[in-house]
């Protein structure tokens, strides 16, 4: 066969069985691997993770070769993807095992502090923000491309150990896709990746939503000076004793307080008349209707007295003549 000649085709589930086989090997002599492994034909499903592959995808320089790249991850090839600051490392099964390494930039100061300074209030913890639960505005924010946190081609660096002459070859595809899957379960890798703490965009926030409430809250306060000038009072001061000026002032305000025209009812009392008493006002906290004095003991009843009763036969005996009366009245005397 000649060397410009295609490679025969290896059905996907060779690929598979031959992806298992050279993980087990690695993992026999000791290796610790972290493979790649997607359900299905999704490759990310979560918010970070989309954004990366989504990233990647709006690159024209990256266009070509991407396809292959979704292949491979799909398969398994994957063996083992390690992410550390700065950079990511690979091991992916092809016709032979090939190492992979990414070399990616930090994020500038400067445009971490713009991208921190834009998304402040917005996000209340970084549990949200990890989640992706993030607003519309923020994740726009995020996503930018050229001044968002993922990264572009100029601040990429591609190396891959396979004969292929391209900068992007299958593999460093691949490899670039699984950074995509892994996002879903560890999307803190990803500030760790570009070399930024995630609790700066939570920390920021802090002093510019509690500058505002502190300022107010600290103009609502009177200070001491001004509250001596407003009332023309001498402030003392912790542990001094008063100043005779201020001593003085005290007890010449208590007499006007004392002289001053008291009004009972209306009117202007006398001066030296006794205050009026204020009637007592029922506490709710006092029981009511209050208790009543016990009865005194005494002999018991046998009905009413002897004149009690004479004078109520009386009275009966009256009523029923009255009532007589008007019932058959006499006719009166004929003169």
């Amino acid at each position: 066969m000649s060397f410009y000649a295609w490679k025969p085709y290896v059905p996907v589930a060779t690929r598979r069985e031959q992806a298992a086989k050279k993980l087990a090997k690695m993992q026999r002599k000791g290796a610790n691997v972290s493979p790649v492994v997607i359900e299905g034909r999704t490759i990310a499903s979560s918010f970070w993770g989309k954004a990366w592959c989504e990233n990647l995808e709006r690159y024209s320089d990256f266009a070509s070769r991407l396809p292959r790249g979704r292949t491979y991850v799909r398969n398994g090839s994957v063996l083992d993807l390690q992410v550390t600051t700065g950079e990511i490392t690979a091991k992916v099964s092809g016709s032979e095992l090939y190492t992979v390494k990414i070399t990616i930039t930090a994020v500038a100061v400067t445009r971490w502090k713009a991208i921190c300074s834009d998304c402040a209030g917005s996000i209340d913890s970084v549990v949200e923000l990890l989640q992706g639960r993030l607003a519309k505005g923020v994740m726009d924010r995020v996503c930018r491309k050229g001044e968002g946190l993922f990264p572009g081609p100029k601040e990429i660096k591609l190396s891959c150990s396979c004969p292929d002459w391209a900068g992007m070859c299958k593999h460093v595809a691949a490899t670039l896709y699984g950074v995509g899957a892994r996002l879903d379960k560890q999307p803190e890798l990803l500030f760790v990746l570009r070399g930024v703490d995630a609790k700066d965009m939570i920390v920021g926030a802090g002093p510019l939503l509690a500058g505002p409430k502190r300022a107010a809250a600290e103009r609502k306060v009177l200070a001491d000076d001004n509250m001596a000038a407003l009332f023309g009072l001498e402030m003392a001061v912790e542990g001094e004793a008063p100043s005779a000026a201020g001593a003085g002032a005290v007890a010449a305000a208590a007499d006007v307080i004392g002289s001053a025209p008291r009004r009972v009812g209306g009117r202007v009392a006398p001066k030296g008349a006794a205050r009026p008493k204020t009637p007592e006002k029922h506490h709710p906290t006092s029981a009511w209707p209050p208790a009543m004095p016990p009865r005194a003991a005494g002999p018991k009843s046998k009905g009413p007295a002897k004149g009690t009763a004479r004078i109520s036969a009386t009275r009966k005996k009256a009523a029923r003549g009255r009532m007589a009366q008007w019932r058959d009245p006499k006719p009166a005397p004929v003169v």
